[in-house]
Protein backbone atom coordinates (compact mmCIF):
# COMPACT_ATOMS: atom_id res chain seq x y z
CA UNK A 1 0.00 0.00 0.00
CA UNK A 2 1.39 3.41 -0.96
CA UNK A 3 2.18 5.94 1.72
CA UNK A 4 0.18 9.12 1.77
CA UNK A 5 0.12 12.27 3.84
CA UNK A 6 -2.68 14.42 5.08
CA UNK A 7 -3.06 17.65 6.99
CA UNK A 8 -6.32 18.82 8.49
CA UNK A 9 -6.22 22.51 7.62
CA UNK A 10 -9.44 23.36 9.45
CA UNK A 11 -11.81 21.34 11.61
CA UNK A 12 -15.31 22.47 10.63
CA UNK A 13 -17.85 20.26 12.42
CA UNK A 14 -18.38 17.03 14.30
CA UNK A 15 -21.43 15.44 12.70
CA UNK A 16 -21.70 12.54 15.14
CA UNK A 17 -19.59 10.64 17.63
CA UNK A 18 -19.51 7.24 19.26
CA UNK A 19 -19.19 7.09 23.04
CA UNK A 20 -18.16 3.44 22.71
CA UNK A 21 -15.26 3.85 20.25
CA UNK A 22 -14.49 7.54 20.67
CA UNK A 23 -14.44 7.99 16.91
CA UNK A 24 -16.25 10.95 15.30
CA UNK A 25 -17.74 11.56 11.88
CA UNK A 26 -16.38 14.98 10.92
CA UNK A 27 -16.49 17.64 8.24
CA UNK A 28 -12.97 19.00 7.76
CA UNK A 29 -10.89 20.91 5.22
CA UNK A 30 -8.06 18.48 4.42
CA UNK A 31 -4.97 18.54 2.23
CA UNK A 32 -4.08 15.09 0.87
CA UNK A 33 -0.48 14.46 -0.27
CA UNK A 34 0.28 18.19 -0.24
CA UNK A 35 -2.47 19.03 -2.74
CA UNK A 36 -4.93 21.91 -2.37
CA UNK A 37 -7.30 21.21 0.54
CA UNK A 38 -10.82 19.89 -0.07
CA UNK A 39 -13.94 19.40 2.02
CA UNK A 40 -13.86 15.96 3.56
CA UNK A 41 -16.42 13.87 5.46
CA UNK A 42 -15.15 10.75 7.23
CA UNK A 43 -14.75 9.01 10.57
CA UNK A 44 -11.67 9.90 12.62
CA UNK A 45 -10.07 8.45 15.71
CA UNK A 46 -9.96 10.83 18.69
CA UNK A 47 -6.31 11.82 18.00
CA UNK A 48 -6.81 12.06 14.19
CA UNK A 49 -4.10 9.47 13.51
CA UNK A 50 -6.54 6.91 12.06
CA UNK A 51 -9.42 7.39 9.67
CA UNK A 52 -12.22 5.51 8.03
CA UNK A 53 -13.36 5.65 4.43
CA UNK A 54 -14.90 8.94 3.50
CA UNK A 55 -15.94 11.38 0.83
CA UNK A 56 -13.75 14.22 -0.40
CA UNK A 57 -15.39 17.05 -2.34
CA UNK A 58 -13.85 19.55 -4.74
CA UNK A 59 -15.01 23.17 -4.59
CA UNK A 60 -17.38 22.55 -7.50
CA UNK A 61 -18.86 19.43 -5.90
CA UNK A 62 -19.27 21.23 -2.57
CA UNK A 63 -21.10 24.09 -4.33
CA UNK A 64 -23.54 21.66 -5.97
CA UNK A 65 -24.12 19.85 -2.67
CA UNK A 66 -24.72 23.15 -0.91
CA UNK A 67 -27.36 24.13 -3.46
CA UNK A 68 -29.08 20.75 -3.23
CA UNK A 69 -29.13 20.85 0.58
CA UNK A 70 -30.60 24.37 0.58
CA UNK A 71 -33.47 23.20 -1.61
CA UNK A 72 -34.02 19.90 0.17
CA UNK A 73 -36.86 19.29 2.59
CA UNK A 74 -35.50 16.93 5.24
CA UNK A 75 -38.96 16.69 6.81
CA UNK A 76 -40.34 15.28 3.54
CA UNK A 77 -37.48 12.79 3.17
CA UNK A 78 -37.57 11.54 6.76
CA UNK A 79 -41.34 11.07 7.13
Amino acid sequence: MANFTFEIKKELAVLSSSAKSGWSRELNFVSWNGAAPKLDIRDWSPDHTKMGKGVTLSREEAAILSTVLEDLSLDELYK
